[in-house]
């Protein structure tokens, strides 16, 4: 699955998943998460408060950025790396 971005040692990961619809994956200290790229809401796993609050804080400021990864995703096409929180 390939890494679009890294931050706070919280890895993101996305692939084109028909099922799910857009959404992009969180993985923390061997926890994981699967996050809506839609509306940011947790769709399945489980991450600490403040890894949660880190990826939404990220979440919202480059929602634009996961849906043109999905589209891109959806597409076989190479997924561009976002930038993480400062």
């Amino acid at each position: 699955m390939p890494t679009i971005s890294r931050f706070y040692g919280i890895v993101i990961q996305m692939y084109f998943d028909e099922e799910h619809g857009p959404h992009f994956h969180a993985i923390y200290s061997g926890q994981k998460a699967q996050i809506s790229a839609l509306d940011g809401t947790v769709m399945g796993g489980k991450l600490p408060p403040r890894v949660l609050r880190h990826t939404d804080q990220w979440y919202k400021l480059h929602r634009a950025e996961l849906l043109e990864n999905w589209e891109r995703a959806r597409r076989r096409e190479k997924l561009k790396r976002i930038e993480g929180l400062p």
